[in-house]
C-alpha cells in the first residue's frame, strides 16, 4: 500500500523539489498518473479482448454446437474482456485522487454505475446468444422466444436503473423500491404496452396462436403474409408484396385475424370459385342432344346409363314425351354439372383425398353461379393458381359444348351496329 502511496506522489515530490508551486504539481501529477493508468487500461483491455475472442474463435470452430458460435457472433468475449480493466481503473482511483478527496467518490461512483451498465450488457450479449440458440432447435424454431428474452432484459435494465440511481443518490435500495410503490399506477400507466404485450405473448404460445413463419390475414391493420418476428411489442408481417406490417402483440388476443396454417398443414389448398351461367340458354336435352354429348369421354359411360334409366322410368310409366317437359329428362345445366366433376377427378392439380364438389347455388341477376369447390394438391401460392386458371380455362371453353352461355355484362361493341 506504502509504495503505491509513494509511487503515486513520485512526480508530485519531484516537482516540489523543482520549486513549483503544490497546486500546479498536484494538477501535473494528476495529468500524468491519469495519462499512464488510461494507457495501460487501454492495453491491458485490447490485450484481453484479442485473448478472449481468440479463445472463443478457436473453440467454435472445434466445437460441434453452435452455441459458441453465437457467443462470438454478439460478442459476449469482447464484453467479458471489459470487466478487468474496470476492475483496476476502481482500485486506482483512490491512489491517483489523493490530491482531490471531493473528486474522488463521486468518480468511484460513476465507475460503479459504469459497471452495473457493462454487467447488463454482458447480460444482453447472453440473453440473445441464448435466443440465437433456440431458434436453431427445430421444436422452438417458431416460438415468441423474442418476447421472453426482451422481458428478462427490460426486469434487468429495470433493476440496473434503480441500483444505479441508488448508488448516485445514496438512498438505500430499500427505500427506493418502497417510495416506488407509490407510483405504482403511473408505473403500470407508462409501461402499459409492455405489460399487455407480454401477457399477449404468454398467451399465443401457450394456445399456439401464431408461430414464426405462419401465413396470417389481419385485415384491420391490413397485413397479408408470413409472420417473420414475434417480439413483446409487435409482431412482424412480410406480406406478399414484401412490406413489413407491424401489428401489435395485444391485438392477436382481443382482434380477429385468420391464420393459413391449417391450410399449410393440410393436404391442399381450396379452390372455390363459380361460373355464372346465363339462365335463358338452360333447356331439357332431346334425344338427339344426348347422342351429340356422348361424344365426350368424360361422361359417355354416364349419359348412356342415365339415358336408359330414364327411358325405362318413361316407358314405365306411359309418359307423354310429345311434350319434353313430361317425365324425367336430361338437362344441359345438369349434364355440365356431371361433367365439371369428372373433369375435376381427372385433373392431376386435384388432390383426389380431399373433398371435390360441384354445387349450383342460388339464381342472381347475372346468372346461376356453378360453383368448383376442391382443393388443388400443390399448396404453393404460383402453382395454385396456376392449376386454378388451368381448370377455369377449360371449363369457360367447354360451356358452348353443352349449348350454354357464360353471363357478362354487355359492353359497348355489343351495341354496334355490324
Amino acid at each position: 500500500m506504502m509504495t503505491m502511496e509513494k509511487l503515486s506522489h513520485k512526480v508530485y515530490d519531484y516537482l516540489i523539489d523543482s520549486g513549483l508551486a503544490p497546486e500546479w504539481a498536484s494538477y501535473i501529477n494528476l495529468a500524468i498518473l491519469l495519462i499512464g493508468l488510461l494507457a495501460i487500461l487501454f492495453l491491458l483491455d485490447f490485450i484481453l479482448r484479442k485473448i478472449l475472442v481468440g479463445l472463443f474463435t478457436r473453440l467454435s470452430i472445434n466445437s460441434k454446437t453452435h452455441f459458441d458460435d453465437f457467443l462470438v457472433k454478439n460478442r459476449a468475449p469482447r464484453n467479458i474482456a471489459h470487466i478487468v480493466p474496470l476492475v483496476i481503473l476502481f482500485k486506482a482511483v483512490p491512489f491517483v485522487f489523493r490530491d482531490f478527496p471531493v473528486a474522488e467518490p463521486f468518480l468511484l461512483k460513476i465507475i460503479e454505475v459504469v459497471g452495473i451498465f457493462l454487467f447488463l450488457w454482458i447480460v444482453r450479449s447472453l440473453l440473445h446468444t441464448i435466443k440465437d440458440f433456440l431458434k436453431t432447435i427445430p421444436s422452438l424454431k417458431d416460438k415468441p422466444i423474442d418476447s421472453y428474452i426482451q422481458v428478462f432484459m427490460i426486469f434487468a435494465w429495470a433493476l440496473g436503473l434503480f441500483f444505479a440511481f441508488s448508488i448516485i443518490t445514496g438512498i438505500e435500495l430499500w427505500k427506493f423500491f418502497t417510495a416506488l410503490g407509490t407510483a405504482s399506477a403511473v408505473i403500470i400507466l407508462v409501461f402499459r404496452d409492455t405489460i399487455m404485450g407480454f401477457v399477449a405473448s404468454i398467451q399465443v404460445s401457450i394456445n399456439d396462436m401464431v408461430r414464426i413463419g405462419d401465413w396470417i390475414t389481419f385485415d384491420k391493420y391490413g397485413a397479408d403474409g408470413d409472420v417473420i418476428e414475434i417480439n413483446l411489442a409487435t409482431v412482424k408481417v412480410q406480406n406478399f408484396d414484401k412490406t413489413i406490417t407491424t401489428i401489435p402483440t395485444y391485438a392477436l388476443i382481443s382482434d380477429s385475424f385468420k391464420n393459413w396454417r391449417g391450410m399449410t398443414n393440410s393436404g391442399g389448398r381450396r379452390i372455390k370459385r363459380a361460373l355464372l351461367i346465363k339462365q335463358e340458354s338452360i333447356h331439357f336435352l332431346e334425344k338427339s342432344d344426348v347422342e351429340s354429348l356422348q361424344k365426350i369421354e368424360l361422361i359417355s359411360e354416364y349419359l348412356k346409363t342415365r339415358s336408359t334409366d330414364i327411358d325405362k322410368y318413361n316407358t314405365e310409366h306411359d309418359v307423354d314425351k310429345s311434350i319434353l317437359l313430361n317425365g324425367r329428362n336430361l338437362t344441359n345445366l345438369g349434364i355440365f354439372r356431371k361433367y365439371i366433376d369428372a373433369y375435376l377427378n381427372n385433373h392431376s392439380g386435384v388432390n383426389k383425398e380431399m373433398i371435390i364438389m360441384v354445387r349450383q347455388l342460388d339464381p342472381t341477376s347475372q346468372g346461376i353461379p356453378m360453383e368448383v369447390y376442391a382443393f388443388s394438391n400443390d399448396k404453393r401460392w404460383a402453382n395454385y393458381e396456376y392449376i386454378m386458371a388451368d381448370i377455369f380455362d377449360h371449363l369457360l371453353a367447354a360451356i358452348s359444348y353443352f349449348d350454354l352461355e357464360g353471363f357478362e355484362l354487355p359492353s359497348s361493341s355489343n351495341f354496334t351496329s355490324k
